[in-house]
């Protein structure tokens, strides 16, 4: 990981990139060429760029009504911002610095502060739980706690309940190759073969 950059640069940075892009392209060009340049920015190092990814990916996810196929089609081949891409991102987060507007908040976040949907916190504060970190595991469950109200009026939910699905399929698996002994022989595969 090379840096880090907070999302209100990043926010600046795209909103001038779009700015620059030929008015006369197609939505879907422009939309290409965007998420093509902040991936590479993502690609070489910046993780700010990724969270950006992730949420483009998840808004496009909605609007094409699930289909990851048209998804693809649009950010374009190897650039879909799939599971192992978020964990990688989630587990980088500094959790001090994400901001989390109280009730009443009239404050501005600080211009180091990672400003994210819902949606995303919740899968930073799991995937660091999953990691071992107790402070990460306390703010998910206070944030789970809030779930159930929030479920109608998000559309992103579903994408925090995959992401959940997926880190407790990879941690079962995980927890099983951390309980082996070093050095020990691999577990083999089971066999479907009947006894004779």
């Amino acid at each position: 990981m090379r840096e880090f950059s907070p999302t209100m640069r990043v926010d600046v940075l795209i909103s001038d990139w779009k700015a620059s892009l030929p008015p006369e392209s197609s939505e879907e060009d422009r939309e290409r060429e965007l998420y093509g340049r902040a991936w590479a920015a993502y690609q070489d190092g910046d993780f700010g760029f990724g969270l950006w990814c992730w949420h483009e990916v998840d808004r496009l996810t909605n609007n094409l009504k699930g289909s990851i196929r048209e998804v693809t089609r649009i950010v374009g081949p190897g650039r879909y911002f799939g599971f192992s891409h978020r964990r990688a991102v989630a587990i980088e987060v500094p959790i001090e610095r994400i901001y989390r507007p109280r009730k009443g908040d009239m404050s501005t976040p600080r211009t180091d502060a990672f400003v994210l949907p819902h949606y995303q916190v919740l899968c930073v504060y799991l995937a660091k739980a999953a990691g071992g970190d107790p402070k990460a595991k306390a703010l998910l469950e206070i944030a789970l706690g809030e779930l159930e109200d929030r479920r109608r009026a998000d559309p992103f939910l579903p994408h925090f309940e995959t992401f959940r699905q997926l880190i407790e399929r990879t941690g079962a698996v995980g927890a099983a190759s951390a309980a082996r002994p070093a050095g020990a022989a691999p577990v083999p595969a089971r066999s479907d073969r009947r006894r004779k």
